[in-house]
């Protein structure tokens, strides 16, 4: 049963993933359109996206899961709080995959503002030499939302 229910997570349809970034926007007080823009950037909306990201050595650093990417520096706290078993919670379901998605961002509009050079810290992070990347972060993730607005 428990994986039926799994399974039937990671296949949702578009209208039933619409109703997750809708519930994910209403409970973080964040624009679902802006959740599925930054979705669009992160994954081309792939459930099962998984990506490796390297240091300018070729090492990997972390990986990044699911619709959102969630990065794998956040699988300690995820599970110290119960809400995901495993990494692969977060490639099983969806909807699961997009709220931990909108707290994340949540926090980080929190700690610097709702500004899109803080939106860019949900891809690039908070470290001083990032700004650039949070802005080209920010600008896909604008081009993203304008696109699905249909402006």
């Amino acid at each position: 049963m428990l994986v039926g229910l799994i399974l039937a997570g990671s296949l949702l349809s578009l209208p039933a993933r619409a109703f997750c970034f809708q519930e994910a926007g209403a409970r973080y007080h964040i624009d679902p359109l802006l959740l599925r823009a930054m979705t669009k950037v992160e994954s081309g909306f792939n459930p099962q996206a998984v990506n490796a990201n390297r240091n300018r050595h070729g090492k990997v650093t972390s990986t990044d899961y699911g619709l959102m990417q969630i990065n794998s520096s956040h699988i300690p706290e995820l599970r110290a709080l119960g809400i995901i078993r495993s990494k692969q919670d977060l490639l099983t379901n969806t909807c699961l995959n997009v709220q931990i998605g909108a707290w994340i961002l949540a926090k980080s509009l929190k700690r610097c503002g709702v500004t899109w050079q803080c939106l860019g810290s949900y891809n690039a992070g908070f470290a001083d030499d990032n700004g650039a990347r949070r802005m080209i972060y920010a600008r896909k993730v604008y081009d993203s939302y304008r696109r699905l607005r249909g402006v």
